[in-house]
C-alpha cells in the first residue's frame, strides 16, 4: 500500500524467517481488494475503509491527515489547520481518494478527479487547489513547490493488514501458513508465542 511503513515487520519476518523470501508488490487504493480476491497476493496492507466481504482485517495503525497545497500558499501561515480554516479553498479530490471526507465551505474544481494521489498534490502545488492526504502520501509525494499542514480535526487514516477469509487447501495450505506467521509478527508475537 502506498506509504504504508511495513519496515519494522519485514525486518522480524527475515530475523524469523530467513529461508523464505517475503515478496513485497505495489498495491494502489484502487486495486487492494482484486489483489486480494484474486489472489495475486496473500495478504496486503490496505488502506481503510475496504469491504470485508470474504476478507480478514485487522487495523494495524492510523495516520495524521494533512493538507497539501502551493508552497506560496496563505495556509501555510499557520502551523495546523482545522476544516474551518478550509472554507472557501476548492477542494481536489483524486479518483480514488485515500481519505473520506467534507469540508463545510469547500468549493469543488472545475476540472476532471486526478487519477492518483501523486497528480492531486501535483495540481495542489500549481495553486490550483489544496488535497487532504495521510502524512505519509504527503511525505511520498513531497515537491518542492508544495507544503502541507496537519489538519487537527480531519480523520485519521488506518492502515490495515487484510487476507482472503477462504481456508487455503493443497498447495495454498503453505502460503496460509505464512500468512498466519505474519499476522502473529503483526500482532506482536514473540517467536516463542503460540496462538
Amino acid at each position: 500500500m502506498e506509504g504504508a511503513t511495513p519496515g519494522k515487520w519485514i525486518g522480524t519476518w527475515r530475523e524469523r524467517m530467513p529461508h523464505v523470501a517475503l515478496e513485497l508488490a505495489p498495491l494502489s487504493i484502487a486495486d487492494q481488494r482484486q489483489a486480494l480476491t484474486t489472489a495475486t497476493v496473500d495478504a496486503a496492507l490496505v488502506r481503510l475503509p475496504i469491504d470485508r466481504t470474504d476478507l480478514h482485517v485487522i487495523r494495524l495503525y492510523d495516520e495524521v491527515p494533512v493538507v497539501v497545497c502551493a508552497a506560496d500558499s496563505h495556509l501555510t501561515a499557520a502551523d495546523e489547520l482545522t476544516l474551518a480554516d478550509l472554507s472557501g479553498e476548492v477542494i481536489i479530490v483524486p479518483q480514488h481518494p485515500p481519505l473520506e471526507l467534507e469540508v463545510p465551505g469547500g468549493e469543488t474544481p472545475r476540472f476532471a478527479a486526478p487519477d492518483t494521489v501523486a497528480d492531486a498534490i501535483a495540481i495542489a502545488a500549481s495553486g490550483a487547489g489544496i488535497v487532504i492526504v495521510p502524512m505519509s502520501l504527503a511525505r511520498l509525494h513531497h515537491r518542492k513547490d508544495a507544503a502541507h499542514r496537519p489538519l487537527t480535526d480531519g480523520p485519521a487514516s488506518s492502515i490495515a493488514l487484510a487476507w482472503p477469509a477462504a481456508p487455503a487447501m493443497g498447495p495454498d495450505a503453505t502460503a496460509a501458513a505464512f500468512v498466519e506467521t505474519f499476522i502473529g509478527i503483526v500482532r506482536g508475537r514473540t517467536a516463542n508465542s503460540s496462538r
